[in-house]
């Protein structure tokens, strides 16, 4: 089995991070879609969007946008010398669900303080949508699929005061994250518990990534690193 190069169609760091700290070293290349397009033209398509599908359709969107652009020959040679004849895209979107509701990232730092009083000492649902498009030649193994999943985790907030949540706010830390908060960074302390794949929670979960690899007949030691 060849080794396959993985593209990230994902600006978040802790995205980068988790692939790295699992022996994968990614290209990124970060999709351009209207996320507010993307999710309005599926409403009038299929109706309201649960949050796990409305996670799922936004990361298709990006992984096919960065798949159409690096298959452009011209496009590939300015994206770091990526050859998409051994390569997988892979795309993801986080959303928290609180109350039935999706949130991701606060508008300003007033949106994060009033996500952090309605969560504070209660458990919401963090959703993870991964896909993956299989730009390998076929005489390399690819199958031509697109295909994905969502990973959901439950997350169990500490009862936190007024003054931890400004100070939390205030570092600017909640404002960059789906859901106001952190698992890995400086909200970690504010997480009890997860019930779940915690790499779910962090925007990326290795085991389902594995799964998705494992569909298209690729196993993950042959991810490139």
């Amino acid at each position: 089995m060849p080794h396959v190069h993985v593209i990230l169609a994902s600006a978040s760091p802790a995205r980068l991070s988790t692939l790295r700290s699992a022996g994968v070293r990614p290209t990124v290349v970060v999709s351009s879609v209207d996320e507010d397009a993307v999710l309005a033209a599926a409403r009038e398509r299929f109706g309201d969007l649960e949050p796990a599908d409305a996670v799922l359709v936004l990361a298709q969107a990006k992984a096919e946008d960065v798949a159409h652009r690096v298959e452009d020959e011209e496009a590939s040679a300015d994206m770091l010398g990526v050859q998409v004849a051994d390569a997988v895209v892979v795309g993801c979107d986080s959303m928290l669900e609180l109350d039935g509701e999706a949130l991701g990232k606060p508008a300003d730092a007033d949106d994060a303080v009033a996500r952090w009083q309605a969560m504070r000492g209660r458990s919401a649902v963090l959703h993870t949508g991964h896909w993956l498009v299989d730009l390998r030649d076929a005489e390399r193994g690819g199958s031509g699929a697109t295909l994905g999943a969502t990973s959901s985790t439950t997350v169990s907030f500490a009862d936190i005061d007024d003054d931890e949540i400004a100070a939390y706010v205030a570092t600017g830390e909640p404002l960059q994250v789906a859901g106001a908060f952190t698992i890995d960074g400086i909200g970690g302390p504010y997480v009890e518990r997860v019930e779940g794949d915690h790499h779910g929670v962090v925007g990326l979960s290795l085991p389902l990534l594995r799964e998705l690899l494992g569909e298209v007949g690729v196993p993950f030691r042959a991810v490139r690193s």
